[in-house]
């Protein structure tokens, strides 16, 4: 009988991860892409900027970040193998069937792993930025970007990309979630993570100094983060970093 903790046999399992990580590598490449044409389409100068110089350091930069995004994809598609293939032999909390779970399970279910999420990336995000070891180690790959564009949105070191990608995985093991609820919270990480690197804020600027942007956080609020450094280090939500004084506010620039 398949055991729990390796729901597969190595070779399938194996192929399975190489599968996803080929899924994540496209889900990227075409968000990412999308999201830079349209930024670009509404500032030109942020993907082709006039002097040819930075125009080539810009091209050399989104290279980079390419290449560490599609490491990152890679990296993170071992721990989904793994949740995946326990999910086809029953061994997960996730579930298909509407009637299994009350219908308000679905909008909690959406918002804990969202919270669980941010709650593991502000603490984690905030370690590397204040412990110089993490940082030079590791974070220092992400903000070779300076300033990101929509492709730095997975351009980590594997270690931290490794600090993240086991996350959702263990999750489904511990907090039931219908699977197409888990499709809209990997849905709405992969377009923040995108839209909040991308140099142009998409929400309208009645929405970011509003209600809206008080607890979301959007460019302007990340924009801040990879200027400043010290400041900003929430993922989803403003709430963290409210509480725990690292709220610098918004960037004036994106």
């Amino acid at each position: 009988m398949t055991s729990m903790l390796l729901p597969a046999p190595p070779d399938t399992l194996g192929l399975l991860a190489l599968q996803l990580g080929v899924l994540v590598a496209v889900r990227y490449l075409l968000v990412s892409t999308a999201f830079a044409w349209w930024a670009a389409r509404r500032r030109p100068q942020l993907y082709r900027p006039a002097d040819p110089a930075r125009r080539a350091r810009l091209a050399r930069q989104i290279r980079r970040e390419i290449g560490w995004s599609l490491l990152s994809a890679f990296l993170y598609a071992g721990p989904a193998a793994v949740a995946l293939a326990a999910f086809l032999n029953g061994g997960t909390r996730i579930y298909t069937d509407l009637a299994d779970r009350p219908i308000w399970w679905l909008p909690v279910s959406v918002a804990l792993y969202l919270l669980a999420h941010d709650t593991w990336f502000y603490w984690t995000h905030r370690a590397m930025h204040r412990w110089p070891v993490l940082f030079r180690t590791a974070h220092a790959v992400h903000h070779e970007s300076r300033p990101p564009t929509a492709f730095a949105a997975m351009a980590f070191h594997p270690f931290e990309a490794l600090s993240a990608a086991w996350l959702y995985p263990a999750m489904v093991f511990l907090v039931p979630i219908h699977a197409g609820a888990l499709v809209l919270v990997l849905v709405i990480a992969t377009i923040m993570a995108v839209t909040n690197h991308m140099g142009h804020e998409m929400f309208p600027r009645s929405w970011v100094h509003g209600r809206f942007g008080r607890h979301v956080i959007t460019a302007s609020h990340h924009e801040l983060h990879h200027r400043r450094y010290d400041a900003n280090f929430g993922l989803y939500f403003r709430w963290w970093d409210r509480w725990c004084g690292t709220d610098a506010g918004l960037s004036d620039c994106v």
